[in-house]
């Protein structure tokens, strides 16, 4: 069993557990901000907020005493990693599900097409207008 959260720890692991959400949302806004406007310079801050997000995941780990167990240590990692991860694939599922959706109009299976997910005029291009 976990050993509990020792009082003296109660503002660090309060304050930590904050900074990973508020670092988890300010890196997945500056990604999809920069990926959207198409603002390269903006991609090392947000890597710059996963920094302080790795930093507040490991000390809040670490208050927490997560540290002492493989099971706690793999969850702890699989956060670390997810955080990483997701606001990517995230982008590339909008990316994709954009361009298939203005494939031919229509929803449902599409033959594959040519997709460079890296560049945003691929997301940014306008709708097709029907003409009916």
């Amino acid at each position: 069993m976990i050993e509990p959260v020792k009082m003296a720890d109660f503002f660090a692991a309060f304050f930590s557990a904050a900074a990973v959400i508020l670092f988890g949302a300010l890196y997945a806004l500056l990604f999809a901000y920069s990926r959207i406007k198409n603002i390269p310079r903006l991609m090392p801050l947000a890597y710059a907020a996963y920094a302080v997000l790795f930093a507040s995941i490991i000390v809040l780990a670490t208050v927490a005493n997560l540290f002492g167990s493989l099971f706690w240590m793999s969850v702890v990692m699989l956060m670390l990693a997810g955080y990483l991860a997701a606001p990517h694939a995230v982008w590339h599922l909008c990316v994709n599900t954009h361009a298939a959706m203005h494939n031919d109009g229509s929803v449902g299976p599409q033959p594959p097409i040519s997709l460079d997910c890296g560049n945003p005029e691929t997301f940014q291009r306008p709708c097709k207008e029907k003409t009916s």
